[in-house]
């Protein structure tokens, strides 16, 4: 069973890509999951992957794509019962 890891960012990240980059880092990190837009204007990212990936990606979610930024990004580990098969930009 993959580790999950459930982190919302916020700061400057809808409207600015936010998504569409983190499922292209999502795919190159080979991790799988989804991310949404809140209400409140952070953005929730839950992905799966090996513990050493997803501090990786954790990471890169901390840089955030070029016109975002990011101010906070809280992330805690989850136990999950379902396997995500790819990652996804949800609504």
């Amino acid at each position: 069973m993959p580790k999950t890891l459930n982190c919302l960012v916020s700061g400057r990240v809808q409207g600015v890509n936010f998504r569409s980059w983190t499922k292209r880092q999502a795919d190159s990190y080979g991790v799988t999951g989804w991310v949404r837009n809140l209400p409140d204007g952070r953005v929730e990212v839950e992905v799966q992957g090996e513990d050493q990936v997803l501090d990786a990606f954790r990471e890169q979610l901390y840089q955030g794509p070029p016109a975002s930024r990011v101010d906070n990004l809280e992330c805690e580990w989850s136990d999950q019962d379902k396997v995500y098969k790819s990652f996804e930009v949800t609504f």
